[in-house]
């Protein structure tokens, strides 16, 4: 048992799914540790503005990218390794296509975003710090396209090491304006939204430069988009992204904001271990774009689960966290948190392994249709238990209505998934 352990974690898929969850959770430290120094260099009221408008980039950064992640990780695999010049024309294809629509709308973004931010968000920030963070989306939605392409091309060493670099550069970029005396909102959009990811991109193109010149001298076609297969799964993404985040949103309508800011730190640190499944999906999602036939999926399916369990013993870990633990890193007036986050935490104990079942249906069977009825499913459950229990019952209804969405998901997806497998040869 310990030998079969070890030559487990030794296989190549393993060290890239260690490397990419260690390096997730390096960039989850940065970001605490930006709060960390932001709330002691800026007011109350600037870090409210900093966080509504960078929350707005970072809203629409996946939904401007328009689902072109699934059809990277579903088609490019197979072409990675080949001489097959497609390749290159696929990533410029689906690059140009992205971008072109991204920015049509975030030039229409920075046409009503001062008369959005006087009548909504009410920020009276200058104009041309709107535009800023505005721009700041496309940089973001590219930053992410370059991370697709080297975890696809196994690249995840160098990704995580680029990303982080670029963490540390920021770090000391913001220590230097506020020791200097120039640190204001707009500098920090400036360099969040486009330092960071020029960072990026910099480390990218030099070590990169002998696959860059032949993705820019290829031609754009249209059909390597593969519309219909993108935007089904753009539609079931939203329906996903936005069932998992209506529960706070009819949370904060019906109760107090006391247990609004309670569900909503327990909705985080769910959140930072759904980021585990991130980093695992990211790097086995392209051996299971590669599977052709049906003796090849068992062997996939049982090394992700074995990833997966990693996630699911944190959702169960964090069922069972001390109180001391809890106290340590948020203090005793978030204790109620601490019982919102150990009852959600048994609600998404599925999620880790409805994952593998969207890796599969997406991925291998290539039907993204089946992930939009799933995810209409999980929308709907969510939505309408939230709406109707959460005047009754408080933050019980959506915790309930999580949960429940996830049994019927996972049944639909299961059912499919079967179905589909004893189709194949």
């Amino acid at each position: 048992m310990r030998d079969k352990l070890i030559h487990f974690l030794k296989r190549p898929t393993s060290k890239d799914v260690i490397i990419n969850t260690l390096g997730n959770y390096l960039g989850v430290f940065f970001s605490a540790f930006f709060v960390y120094l932001l709330v002691r260099v800026l007011s109350p009221a600037e870090y409210g503005i900093f966080s509504v408008l960078f929350g707005v980039a970072y809203v629409l950064t996946p939904v401007l990218e328009f689902g072109t992640t699934a059809t990277i990780y579903s088609y490019l695999p197979n072409l990675v390794h080949t001489n097959n010049p497609i390749k290159y024309r696929l990533i410029k294809s689906i690059f140009f296509y992205q971008s072109f629509f991204a920015i049509i709308i975030v030039a229409v973004l920075c046409a009503v975003f001062p008369t959005l931010d006087l009548y909504f968000f009410k920020t009276n920030v200058p104009t041309w710090e709107l535009w800023i963070v505005a721009i700041s989306v496309l940089f973001f939605i590219w930053q992410n396209f370059l991370i697709n392409i080297m975890l696809v091309t196994k690249k995840v060493v160098q990704m995580n090491i680029y990303s982080n670099i670029s963490n540390v550069i920021k770090t000391l970029i913001i220590i230097a304006l506020w020791l200097s005396g120039y640190l204001t909102l707009g500098s920090l959009f400036i360099t969040f939204g486009i330092v960071g990811p020029v960072i990026f991109y910099f480390f990218v193109y030099t070590y990169n430069k002998k696959h860059i010149y032949p993705i820019m001298n290829a031609p754009v076609v249209k059909d390597d988009v593969r519309l219909k297969y993108t935007l089904t799964y753009f539609i079931a993404s939203q329906f996903n992204n936005f069932g998992l985040r209506i529960d706070l949103f009819l949370l904060s309508y019906y109760r107090s904001k006391n247990e609004v800011g309670f569900y909503g730190l327990a909705q985080k640190i769910i959140l930072t271990i759904i980021g585990t499944i991130v980093s695992i999906t990211q790097v086995i999602s392209p051996s299971f774009s590669a599977i052709k036939a049906k003796r090849d999926i068992f062997p996939h399916v049982k090394s992700g689960i074995f990833y997966m369990l990693v996630p699911t013993g944190l959702f169960l870990l964090l069922a069972v966290l001390p109180d001391w633990v809890f106290t340590l890193f948020f203090t005793e007036k978030f204790i109620p948190a601490l019982v919102i986050t150990r009852k959600l935490s048994y609600s998404f104990v599925l999620l880790p392994f409805i994952n593998l079942l969207n890796l599969f249906i997406l991925y291998t069977v290539k039907k993204p249709g089946y992930i939009l009825v799933a995810n209409i499913i999980l929308f709907i459950i969510i939505a309408s238990g939230s709406y109707v229990y959460i005047p009754l019952y408080g933050y019980m209804a959506p915790i309930i209505s999580i949960f429940v969405a996830f049994i019927f998901s996972a049944i639909f997806l299961f059912s499919v998934s079967v179905y589909e497998y004893r189709r194949m040869k």
